[in-house]
């Protein structure tokens, strides 16, 4: 399903992307702290999140969703490149820096998505200077005032200084000791505490009380604030490797949420999450996305599902003039689509090849890659290669868009807006906030603010920064 005219512009650049060879020795079944807690794979405490995401459940938001054209910050105008920054490849991106490994977690180098400062092509890039009019809600994508892009990337929760363990677990016991809840304590602990710091108060709670702090805190709170309460108390790869569990059990499968994770993850954190879901649940990935999923869909994920994809930093500049000349040749240059190569290249090159290739198709056949899988693909395997393209202009775009989906229009996609929320607040939730400011003209705060409330609505914004 094609978009009208889709961005000619597409995402901001976004600085260096990780470099090979990043592994990590995964805890042998049984290792991870989790399930005793936690909600049996059955029944799942978690309200089951409504499926297909997105509006228009089909494939990317209803068309319309889309920003329309100028939507994206910074990818190539038909016809000629743009001028992107020169952005040094940096260390690479991971799970957040984090203190002393935990219980038999094996916790990644600290790591920062490398590079000098990000820098966002403004509106003078359009052409003639004009900013488009035509954008869902009749708002220019971006604000005119460049917003600064941090350098590299950060999250909004870093390690608390002052960390005591011990006294964290009695305030929290506290809070949920007799009659009612003190949920503003528990609010302000886990807010401002690291993921690794909450697996150590776990710890240190089952030590003092021979209590689990988790099935604790599920017997005092209820729906989307335990959502986001339990997530934060999960490990990185082992919610990844849940959210993945929860999309493909029972009827109907989520697929928006296999996108999500497998098609944005590095390799490293493919291969945790591939390994802690056999340890966890018994279960093969690979096996559960083969007999959930088919087609040129089920392809793409198996692919994603490898965590195989070139990381060199380095771009070869002949093989992006190959890729796009042969993407070309497989869609827009012929009559059908050669399905096959499109997932080859979009499966197997690294992000900063991908992101000349977009460049160098551009240049080429006066179209946007992204608008040309558009009028190539439709459904699900559309959405997944669009994720992958997005990703290699602009990951924290990305996010921003699906957050801002999560919450527009009628009702709210809670999981979607938690699990992003949680899974990037430690990665780079700092520059999601950037891109949303520049791309929807209202904070990422605003937004949450008006359209959750009570306790929930207060952790989020803690979670956020606000």
């Amino acid at each position: 399903m094609s978009y009208p005219g889709y961005p000619p512009t597409g995402y901001p650049p976004f600085p260096g992307y990780p470099p090979a060879g990043q592994e990590s020795s995964f805890p042998p079944p049984g290792q991870y702290p989790y399930p005793s807690g936690f909600p049996p794979m059955g029944g799942g405490a978690y309200p089951p999140a409504p499926s297909g995401g997105y509006p228009g459940a089909g494939g990317y938001p209803a068309s319309g969703g889309y920003p329309a054209p100028g939507g994206y910050p910074g990818a190539p105008q038909p016809g000629g490149a743009p001028s992107y920054p020169g952005v040094p490849p940096g260390q690479g991106y991971g799970a957040p820096p984090s203190g002393a490994g935990f219980s038999g977690y094996p916790q990644p180098p600290a790591q920062t998505y490398g590079g000098g400062p990000a820098q966002v092509p403004l509106p003078g890039g359009f052409p003639g200077g004009q900013m488009p009019s035509q954008y869902p809600g009749g708002q220019a994508p971006y604000p005119s005032q460049p917003a600064a892009v941090t350098q590299g990337t950060q999250g909004t929760i870093q390690p608390a200084a002052s960390f005591d363990a011990l006294r964290d677990a009695e305030i929290l016991r506290k809070a949920m000791k007799g009659f009612g809840t003190d949920e503003q304590a528990i609010v302000d602990i886990v807010a401002s505490r690291s993921n690794d710091q909450r697996q150590k108060i776990k710890a240190a709670f089952k030590t003092m009380y021979g209590k689990d702090l988790i099935k604790d805190l599920k017997s005092e709170l209820s729906g989307n604030m335990e959502e986001l309460i339990l997530a934060l108390f999960m490990p990185p790869t082992y919610y990844d490797a849940w959210s993945l569990r929860n999309a493909m059990q029972g009827a109907g499968t989520q697929e928006r949420v296999l996108i999500e994770i497998l098609c944005t993850r590095t390799n490293q954190e493919i291969r945790e999450i591939v390994r802690c879901y056999q340890s966890e649940f018994g279960r093969d990935l690979e096996k559960d996305i083969k007999s959930d999923t088919s087609g040129h869909f089920e392809r793409l994920l198996v692919s994603m599902c490898q965590g195989n994809r070139d990381e060199n930093q380095s771009v070869n500049h002949q093989m992006a003039q190959d890729d796009a000349q042969r993407l070309y040749q497989a869609g827009e240059g012929r009559l059908g689509t050669d399905e096959s190569c499109f997932n080859m290249i979009l499966a197997t090159r690294s992000f900063p090849q991908l992101k000349a290739t977009m460049e160098a198709y551009s240049r080429m056949s006066n179209r946007d890659l992204l608008s040309s899988v558009g009028r190539e693909f439709s459904g699900y395997v559309e959405s997944g290669l669009k994720t992958i393209l997005q990703c290699a202009l602009n990951r924290p775009a990305f996010f921003a868009e699906r957050l801002y989906y999560s919450m527009k229009g009628a009702g709210t996609d809670d999981s979607t807006l938690v699990r992003i929320v949680v899974s990037r607040s430690e990665i780079d939730l700092v520059q999601i906030k950037q891109m949303f400011t520049q791309m929807y003209q209202k904070t990422l705060g605003t937004m949450i603010a008006s359209d959750t409330s009570g306790d929930y609505r207060k952790l989020l914004l803690a979670i956020v920064g606000q």
